[in-house]
């Protein structure tokens, strides 16, 4: 038997992850620069499943305004992100941490308020265990391929427009 993940359990586990970080962060525990670059790449990395494999394989008439406004909400993170990456995690300026707040604002609504209370539900409605089990797997293994090879770095090139969805 094959192990599989649900793609639900798995995208709510990475926001937690995420949230963690973010919390990390705030708190000024440990490294604040690996902390920062770690945070980008999960971002990124979440970011590109969910718009090449996760957001495309849900749409349907009744996901189609929500994914549309996730692929919106992934461009607002993305821009945060790159300008955070121009700043350094341990300056006293207080820019990095006023655009952490923001950033921690806009995923928070994204992850919790738009995906986890109104399209997971949705989608726990539209599909059956073994869809989202197929989903998780395939959303895990290039989320793992990805990680490897920092990808926050390509978030700068990533701040032009919303990720293309497919039409429903």
């Amino acid at each position: 038997m094959k192990d599989t993940i649900d793609v639900l359990e798995l995208l709510e586990w990475q926001h937690a992850e995420v949230d963690d970080l973010i919390d990390q962060l705030e708190q000024g525990l440990g490294d604040r620069p690996a902390l920062f670059a770690e945070l980008a790449d999960k971002l990124a990395a979440h970011a590109t499943v969910e718009e090449k494999i996760f957001y495309p394989a849900v749409m349907a008439p009744s996901t189609s305004e929500l994914l549309h406004e996730s692929v919106e909400e992934h461009l607002t993170i993305k821009r945060l992100l790159a300008d955070m990456m121009d700043m350094d995690p341990d300056d006293d300026d207080d820019e990095f941490d006023t655009t952490l707040a923001l950033l921690k604002d806009e995923v928070s609504h994204h992850a919790h308020d738009e995906e986890e209370d109104k399209l997971f539900p949705e989608l726990r409605r539209l599909m059956t265990d073994d869809e989202l089990a197929g989903l998780g797997n395939e959303v895990m293994a290039m989320f793992e391929a990805l990680i490897e090879h920092a990808p926050r770095q390509n978030v700068p090139g990533e701040t032009a427009e919303p990720a293309p969805l497919p039409p429903p």
